[in-house]
């Protein structure tokens, strides 16, 4: 015994190998291989300390490979992908009644979801388009009030400003990161740019600084600089201070934040902002699993207001929300009303109606595609005319539904149509099957036909069968065998009666 521990090597991702059972094993054959092993490998039976330690990774590694192997699911995922399918987070909460076929679909998507994070945790792409759109002409039509225009004529939509920023970072080390952001804006016919520059480093476990430059044809140069820190478990501050160069001179600024975690759901803040809009603000914001309520409280100079939101999220698969806000000050008093959904697996589509004084009638739409956003803030009317409330409430409502209908529900519908077509997809081995024909004779034993050469089990866990058409003697035949079924050809049974 004490050989077969020092001269074994058995790979320890190979988890047949580490059982010494066939690949097709059945539960009972795996039960009896474990049990056998662990009787040779419990370290209770070994005294020596050096040979006690190798049966106990030996024994560890035994117990490891047969709660894999006596799993169906996991038993599925480790035969197409190996050890490293196992490692997948997130794949453990799959149903556990799905078939192995759903539970491979469902690891290919978890594992390209991986990746994706991957990815997003390296550079963390932001994007942002938005698109200004006036649309007064609909409602606030003037063609009475001046002779030159010609009555009848089309209203006239246009796009008023734009807005195209982006940024992306770049570990350079464990705590060290590069920002690279940029945006360029245009409104009625004017515009500029501007790119920015930004160097983060973790100084400890409770906080970090920032360094920034920018650079810019509307606003100059830029310096700044940012600091996080933890103050206590509960509580952290930000201070931001910056310069800003142009032609008018030098403009410095700085901001400073206090929030506190006032229980599980529920956090406050408070900020205090110097410059050429100084001004203090506290809120209140509480989150929670079905719903999100903020209290927002400001003075400033030029702006004071007070502002209260909340959002209700429905506990469905689409993640719908519905929310409403009221905003007053200075400038006036505006009301907001809306809702989000979820379109598709990373895309989220939302519309929100703001009614105020002096502001008029708004529509906003916004899609969250991943890390990107698009925005078309739709300007209706300067006034408070029912007309422009009522269709901006109505028409995306029933644009969606129209979209929902035509677009979404059919290519959700060809896409589930396409998955069935590929479980049901036939592979050509006509190849590895004619190098086993000899003698113009072709025997398959009983057993599964995965194992021969050039074959490979494409649908593990599913039904499987081997459809040959063959011609002896100038005569063609034909034959279904399944997959664990003994095949002999030719046959005069497989014959193919050609008046039929």
């Amino acid at each position: 015994m004490a050989s077969a521990l020092e001269d074994d090597e058995i790979d320890n991702d190979d988890y047949y190998s580490l059982l010494n059972v066939r690949r097709e094993a059945t539960q009972d054959e795996l039960k009896a291989a474990y049990r056998r092993l662990c009787m040779i490998y419990h370290p209770d039976k070994h005294r020596d300390p050096d040979l006690k330690l190798q049966a106990e990774q030996l024994f560890n590694l035994v117990h490891q490979a047969y709660e894999v192997l006596s799993d169906p699911q996991a038993r599925a995922i480790y035969d197409i992908y190996g050890k490293r399918g196992l490692d997948v987070e997130g794949w453990e909460v799959v149903e556990r009644k799905r078939t192995p076929v759903e539970i491979r679909e469902e690891y290919e998507r978890l594992h390209k979801e991986r990746e994706e994070r991957r990815l997003q945790q390296r550079t963390n792409p932001k994007g942002l388009i938005s698109v200004g759109i006036d649309a007064t002409d609909l409602f606030d039509r003037y063609d009475e009030d001046y002779e030159d225009v010609v009555s009848g004529s089309y209203p006239q939509v246009e796009i008023n400003k734009m807005h195209i920023s982006q940024s992306i970072e770049a570990p350079l080390t464990t705590t060290d990161t590069a920002i690279l952001s940029g945006s360029l804006s245009t409104q009625n016919g004017t515009g500029g740019g501007n790119i920015n520059l930004a160097l983060r480093r973790v100084t400890s476990a409770k906080g970090w600084g920032e360094l920034e430059f920018g650079a810019g044809d509307t606003h100059g140069p830029l310096l700044g600089m940012k600091l996080f820190r933890n103050l206590t478990p509960r509580c952290f501050a930000t201070a931001q201070c910056g310069l800003q160069f142009s032609s008018r001179g030098v403009r410095p600024g700085a901001t400073t934040v206090l929030a506190r975690h006032l229980d599980k759901n529920t956090m406050g803040y408070l900020q205090w902002r110097w410059g050429t809009q100084s001004s203090m603000n506290t809120s209140i914001v509480r989150d929670t699993k079905t719903s999100h309520f903020t209290f927002a409280l400001q003075l400033g100079i030029p702006h004071c207001f007070v502002m209260t939101s909340y959002q209700y999220k429905f506990q469905d698969e689409d993640q719908t929300k519905i929310k409403g806000s009221i905003k007053s000050g200075f400038f006036g008093t505006m009301v907001e009303y809306g809702a989000e959904r979820k379109i598709s697996r990373h895309s989220v589509l939302g519309a929100t109606v703001s009614v105020g004084v002096p502001h008029g009638v708004s529509l906003k739409i916004k899609l969250n595609r991943a890390s990107q956003t698009y925005f078309f803030p739709i300007h209706l009317t300067d006034q408070l005319l029912p007309s422009a409330v009522f269709y901006a409430t109505v028409g995306p409502l029933v644009f969606y539904l129209a979209i929902q209908r035509l677009v979404i529900r059919p290519y959700l519908h060809s896409q589930k149509e396409h998955k069935k077509h590929e479980r049901a997809k036939v592979i050509d081995v006509t190849v590895p099957l004619q190098c086993l024909v000899k003698d113009s004779k072709l025997i398959l034993t009983e057993a599964t036909k995965s194992g021969l050469p050039g074959f490979y089990d494409a649908c593990v866990g599913e039904e499987k069968c081997l459809k040959v058409l063959y011609q002896f003697r100038g005569v063609m035949h034909q034959v279904l065998s399944g997959d664990t079924e003994p095949l002999r050809i030719p046959k005069q049974s497989h014959r193919i009666d050609n008046d039929t």
